[in-house]
């Protein structure tokens, strides 16, 4: 996905996108471990929209803080 779109969720709707990307993130792992993953690219894929959500919430979080 691209940043943009993680940008127009709001954090609840982030928050469940996070945890799906990490059970998906785990899921991958597993299945490279045992040779039965396809496509090993995919790995890198879900850990670069993990890191965008992430990005995402601290960015709301220090935008935020600054208003107070």
């Amino acid at each position: 996905m691209k940043s943009k779109e993680f940008k127009d969720m709001t954090n609840d709707e982030l928050v469940s996108k996070l945890k799906e990307l990490k059970t998906e993130h785990f899921n991958l792992r597993f299945s490279h471990a045992t040779g039965q993953l396809t496509n090993p690219m995919m790995l890198n894929t879900v850990k670069k929209d993990i890191a965008r959500v992430l990005t995402t919430l601290r960015e709301r979080e220090l935008k935020e803080k600054k208003a107070e």
